[in-house]
């Protein structure tokens, strides 16, 4: 008999986690404790129950801006490099913890240099955390790969800087690029210089589209910049209508999407609290899937929204039906969408993925 599909077992099924943010992932007691050590004193509680709560309460407004509020106090407490070697490290070992097999985690160098490091000490600190987090997650049996994107902030002009040092630390854990920050006013076509750049080295990125604004984003996104992926990419359903038969009819964008099987990096609870979609019932991920894009689940921000793989991909099960079928369809997307070589991510499918969910059926 198949195992049961809930929060346990999930926990226990190997998943592949593409679009979750370093920064936005700490755990409430170690924002305190960073807090305590740098002098910080603009917490709005140092009580870790409070403290995640409030987080909570602010991702939940409705609205983007609002969201990006509690990036001001993690950020502010990851300035040095024990702190981020400390957040990367509990990062892979909670990620551990919570099943994933594979991660690929991002953050904004640019954002940690406010005590005056380098940005060269800040990627090596973090690199140095997943390293030191996957050793420990493998010493209680948790085996888990952490590859890192190297994210520049949309309404800045570093770019191009960062798209370089991304390129030198793509052999010891770097994996891709990424922009990010508020998306209205702030076109992916402004980095075309760092794009382009990267498409010359045969580099890998992802650009977010498609959550706060709409098929502009993804179009440009696609078309003008040429991401392998798209961060949420939500508003893709946007081009997609309904006949008079009830037949879903593709517009040329998202046909476009479907077809050439961009990978979606969808995070159904993030978007909620953003104000992307009204509720998990009526997040796009279900028609989407329906049809079958290249559907991902992802966390985004696990303190932020209170969430982890294990509780999005069990919430989606209780929301849309889905199985273990499913549930193995999401890993191999996201795995088959990853950054790394061929044979390494086929391995993982092959070797770890699908017997993991071969137990989870029989």
């Amino acid at each position: 008999m198949p195992a049961p599909l809930n929060l346990d077992t999930v926990r226990d099924a190997p998943k592949v986690l593409l679009h979750d943010h370093l920064d936005g992932g700490l755990r409430p007691a170690t924002v305190i404790e960073l807090a305590d050590a740098a002098g910080y004193g603009a917490l709005p509680s140092t009580d870790a129950s409070e403290l995640g709560g409030w987080f909570l309460t602010a991702s939940h407004s409705g609205s983007l801006g609002r969201y990006l509020e509690g990036f001001g106090h993690t950020v502010g407490v990851m300035q040095t490099e024990d702190a981020l070697v400390r957040v990367a490290a509990e990062c892979a070992e909670d990620l551990a913890d919570d099943g994933v097999v594979y991660a690929e985690v991002r953050f904004a160098p640019e954002l940690h240099v406010e005590e005056g490091l380098a940005l060269d000490a800040v990627v090596e600190a973090v690199l140095e955390g997943f390293r030191v987090g996957c050793a420990r997650a493998a010493g209680r049996g948790r085996r888990i790969r952490v590859g890192c994107l190297l994210t520049a902030m949309r309404h800045a002009a570093r770019s191009r800087e960062i798209a370089d040092l991304s390129i030198r630390y793509r052999d010891v854990g770097v994996v891709g690029f990424d922009i990010a920050g508020a998306e209205a006013g702030f076109p992916p076509t402004r980095h075309l210089d760092a794009f382009e750049y990267l498409r010359q080295q045969n580099a890998h990125f992802t650009i977010h589209a498609g959550e706060a604004f709409g098929l502009p984003s993804i179009w440009e996104a696609l078309q003008w910049c040429g991401a392998d992926r798209l961060g949420h990419g939500v508003r893709i359903v946007d081009d997609i209508t309904v006949d008079e038969h009830g037949t879903p009819v593709l517009g040329l964008l998202a046909a476009y999407v479907r077809d050439m099987r961009i990978p979606l990096e969808m995070c159904p609870t993030s978007n909620v609290h953003t104000g992307a979609a009204k509720s998990l019932a009526d997040h796009p991920i279900g028609l989407l899937t329906d049809l079958r894009f290249r559907v991902t689940v992802n966390t985004d921000n696990r303190l932020m929204s209170d969430v982890s793989m294990t509780r999005e991909m069990t919430a989606l099960a209780d929301t849309f039906g889905y199985d273990w079928n499913d549930m193995q369809w999401f890993t191999i997307n996201a795995m088959k969408s990853a950054f790394i070589r061929f044979d390494e991510r086929l391995a993982l499918i092959n070797d770890v993925i699908k017997p993991g969910y071969a137990a989870l059926r029989s």
